[in-house]
C-alpha cells in the first residue's frame, strides 16, 4: 500500500487546490493502482510537530513518508511518482 499524505490547514487555498489535484490524479489512475493508495490528510493546526516542520511550506505532499512537493503540486509529477510507488509496492508484496 502506498501512502499519500497531504499536510495543510483549514481555509488554505493552496491546500484546497492540492487536494483537488490529488483527487483528479487518483480518479484517472487504473482501479488496481488507485486501490493501492491510501490518502491521509493532516492539519498543522492539530499537530504541533507538523506545525514546527511544515508551517511555512503548506500544502505539503508526502509519498510513503518522503517529501514529494510543497506549496504547488504538479499533477503530471504526482501521477508519475504515484505510478512508480504503486508498482514498487506491488513488486515488494509478491
Amino acid at each position: 500500500m502506498t501512502t499519500l499524505t497531504l499536510i495543510g490547514k483549514p481555509d488554505c487555498h493552496l491546500c484546497d487546490v492540492a487536494s483537488e489535484i490529488i483527487d483528479t490524479v487518483i480518479a484517472e489512475m487504473p482501479d488496481a493502482a488507485a486501490e493501492n493508495i491510501e490518502i491521509v490528510e493532516a492539519s498543522i493546526q492539530e499537530d504541533p510537530a507538523l506545525y514546527d516542520l511544515w508551517w511555512e511550506k503548506i500544502p505539503v505532499v508526502l509519498i510513503d513518508g518522503e517529501l514529494h512537493a510543497h506549496w504547488r503540486l504538479s499533477a503530471d509529477r504526482l501521477r508519475s511518482a504515484l505510478e512508480e510507488a504503486v508498482v514498487s509496492d506491488m513488486k515488494e508484496t509478491r
